[in-house]
């Protein structure tokens, strides 16, 4: 049964934006931590960004620092990750994850996935 369900990914051209949605549970939404992580083939999945609710502060990977901004709507139980100035490099299935105290940047310290919704990017 699948726990968090992502939806908006697609294609769009270099400079464009897309807009990340991950939708779930209110039991799930009340995770300590909320993130984003992607994955392109062959590699390791990547962190993305983070929401700690308790202390309210959010983290971003530095390379996507200043370009993306993840958001929630608590009456929805649903965070978004706004993707802007896209790269090709940001290519990539991008997958929201809900999990407990750890290291936040550790895609093992969450409990819950979602299947992922593909971003691609054109140059």
């Amino acid at each position: 049964q699948v726990q968090l369900v992502e939806s908006g990914g697609g294609l769009v051209q270099a400079g464009g934006s897309l807009r990340l949605s991950c939708a779930t549970s209110a039991r799930i939404f009340s995770s300590y931590a909320m993130a984003w992580f992607r994955q392109t083939p062959g590699k390791e999945r990547e962190f993305v960004a983070a929401i700690r609710w308790s202390i309210n502060i959010t983290d971003y990977a530095g390379s996507v620092k200043g370009r993306f901004t993840l958001s929630r709507d608590n009456a929805k139980n649903t965070v978004y990750l706004k993707m802007n100035s896209l790269k090709p490099e940001d290519t990539a299935v991008y997958y929201c994850s809900a999990g407990g105290v750890g290291n936040i940047f550790t895609p093992s310290t969450y409990a819950y996935w979602g299947q992922g919704t593909q971003v691609t990017v054109s140059s």
